[in-house]
């Protein structure tokens, strides 16, 4: 078992640091970690962000465990040389176009998020949100007017194929949950989700058990705040399903305890091919103070034992480590403790 190791800038470092100590804790046979170089820190040593060589490392794992990128200093640079096209990168050369986000409330955490206990309590819910396409990968430019303005623009696109094979993981992944499918657009104004929701409603035909109801984004926004336990599985864009489920991870508590996986169509010897990363940033200004929860992190690599090894009784346990040491009141001062990135992963181990 391959598994690339992409640490990358800021608290990414930290963060993969104690995900990698739980893993080798559990000591799984013919685990290889592979360690490769992203964002600001592959631009310093590499000149670009995402360097040949780590693609080759890319390419050659069965798994990648990501930490984060981002970097304030380079954000003078030209944007292909950006840390964050790093990620993007990865996702396009990989063709990871499936980006699951789970969101729950860990007992005890219920006074801690911005809604009230019973409204919280009630939060399980999976984003899938699309990855490969949108306006972050449309089209794109600054251009000057006739009349001397200049004008930014971005063009926002889907084909329907790229809608089909997502609304088809959002599907079956409703049919390992409770049923219900909440597709999100903006079909009102704008002929990208117009198509997203026809297409949706096709596929729909194929899933008679799964409950499929329609919300416009701008909604689905509020009833997060309002009404979060409505929901079950979200499938939505690039662009909104970045801003939901950042927006879901305050709802439950902190960006600091949600993992996600970006999943493709590759299958290995042992599962689906994906990368797996915290949706949190690589927050430089606390980096290297021993101040980050690696939590989102040790659940991204429990996701990665799920869905790219079939692993699931080793993913359970990691994530019941998790659930019990914040249960004891091991938290991070994003949830209002005091507890350092290597106390968090002491205890997590501990509880193994």
């Amino acid at each position: 078992m391959k598994i690339a190791v992409f640490a990358g800038d800021g608290i990414g470092p930290e963060v993969v640091r104690e995900a990698v100590r739980v893993l080798e804790a559990l000591a799984l046979p013919g685990v290889e970690l592979l360690e490769g170089d992203v964002g600001g820190a592959a631009w310093r040593k590499h000149g670009h962000p995402l360097p040949p060589q780590t693609l080759e490392i890319a390419h050659a794992a069965d798994a990648i465990l990501f930490g984060s990128v981002g970097d304030f200093e380079c954000d003078t640079l030209e944007r292909h040389l950006r840390p964050e096209q790093a990620i993007l990168g990865l996702r396009k050369e990989l063709t990871l176009f499936a980006n699951l986000r789970p969101a729950t409330v860990f007992k005890g955490l219920e006074d801690l998020t911005t809604l009230r206990p019973e409204v919280a309590s009630a939060i399980d819910m999976l984003i899938v949100r699309e990855l490969n396409g949108d306006v972050y990968f449309g089209e794109k430019g600054i251009r000057t007017l006739d009349d001397g303005r200049r004008q930014g623009w971005d063009m926002m696109s889907y084909a329907e194929d790229e809608v089909r094979r997502i609304a088809h993981v959002a599907f079956r992944a409703a049919q390992g949950r409770r049923g219900k499918l909440c597709s999100v657009d903006k079909a009102n104004v704008l002929e990208t989700s117009q198509l997203w929701r026809d297409v949706v409603i096709e596929v729909a035909a194929e899933y008679p058990d799964v409950e499929l109801s329609h919300m416009y984004v701008d909604n689905a926004a509020m009833q997060l705040v309002k009404n979060p336990g409505q929901f079950d599985v979200i499938v939505t864009g690039n662009i909104f399903g970045d801003i939901l489920s950042d927006q879901a991870s305050m709802c439950v508590g902190s960006i600091g305890l949600l993992a996600s996986a970006a999943l493709g169509e590759t299958q290995t010897q042992y599962g689906t091919k994906g990368l797996y990363e915290p949706i949190h940033g690589s927050a430089p200004d606390i980096a290297g103070q021993d101040k980050a929860n690696p939590m989102a992190q040790i659940l991204s690599a429990a996701m990665m034992l799920r869905h790219s090894f079939g692993l699931e009784a080793e993913a359970a346990r990691i994530e019941a480590a998790v659930a019990k040491a914040l249960a004891d009141g091991i938290k991070g001062g994003d949830l209002g403790g005091s507890h350092g990135t290597r106390a968090i992963g002491d205890a997590v181990l501990a509880r193994l």
